[in-house]
């Protein structure tokens, strides 16, 4: 996973830990999760129209065929 073993991640979540304190934790990745949330949300959005627009597009050419 990118060249980081498990060691890097333990020093990055113990740094994480000193500068934003425990308290904060909950709220930071609750935070990630939902800007996770919302950016497959808009993905998915993203793509189901782009499949509708191109839909009628496919059934016309089969009518002409």
């Amino acid at each position: 996973m990118f060249g980081i073993g498990m060691p890097e991640l333990i020093i990055i979540l113990v740094i994480i830990l000193i500068i934003f304190g425990a308290g904060k934790l909950p709220e930071i990745g609750s935070g990630i999760g939902k800007g996770i949330k919302n950016f497959k949300k808009a993905t998915t959005e993203r793509l189901d129209e782009d499949s509708a627009s191109q839909e009628p597009e496919k059934i016309e050419e089969k009518n002409k065929a």
